[in-house]
């Protein structure tokens, strides 16, 4: 019905312009061949964009978002590095230079966990090289002193000790790149459930 009752419309309007014959096979022809040229009706999108910028602006005006306020009250990071390479990947250096910019920013400390997934020698020079790098980043950042700690896998999710030393150590964000995951040293489908605090995932 509602098809009939515009065509109808459009029928009425036409014949009084004199270009379309009152004919119901040339009333639907003629609605076919003007619909390129009808004008569009206002999109709801401008709308939904006209309320996110009204929202912005009052968040401009003096309200804290959740986010922002959760940040200002940082003050522990935990770091880890599940990295085999010992100079450190490209990922965990990203994460080391963001660890150290939102620790300067916010006042916080830093705990780094170093997560082999077997155990080395004391001597080992792989670990005392990657360590070294470790220091070397984070002095980069401005961090001398930091908290180092050392977990071996042996068999355990590396999740699920991030998760233990974030508990432990009452974390209240942990830094982790994407890389992380992509390389099968982090289940994305596990951080919700062993993480106890926010979970910040730098994209590569």
């Amino acid at each position: 019905m509602a098809s009939a009752h515009s065509l109808g419309a459009v029928s009425v309007l036409a014949a009084q312009q004199g270009t379309l014959a009152p004919s119901p096979s040339s009333t639907a022809l003629h609605c076919i061949s003007s619909l390129p040229f009808k004008p569009r009706e206002p999109s709801v999108f401008p709308n939904l964009r006209r309320v996110a910028l009204k929202g912005k602006a009052q968040s401009k005006e003096g309200e804290v978002s959740p986010v922002g306020d959760t940040l200002s009250n940082l003050k522990h990071l935990l770091l880890p590095v599940i990295d085999p390479n010992p100079y450190l990947s490209e990922g965990t250096r990203q994460a080391a230079a963001t660890t150290t910019s939102l620790a300067n920013k916010y006042g916080a400390d830093i705990t780094v966990v170093v997560i082999d997934e077997e155990k080395r020698g004391e001597a080992s020079s792989e670990h005392e090289t990657k360590v070294s790098n470790i220091r070397w980043h984070l002095a980069q950042g401005g961090f001398e002193e930091f908290k180092l700690l050392e977990r071996l896998g042996e068999g355990k999710k590396a999740t699920a000790i991030i998760g233990e030393v974030a508990d432990e150590m009452r974390m209240e964000l942990v830094v982790l790149s994407m890389e992380a995951i992509h390389s099968k040293f982090i289940d994305a489908n596990l951080l919700a459930e062993f993480i106890p605090c926010p979970v910040l995932l730098l994209p590569l």
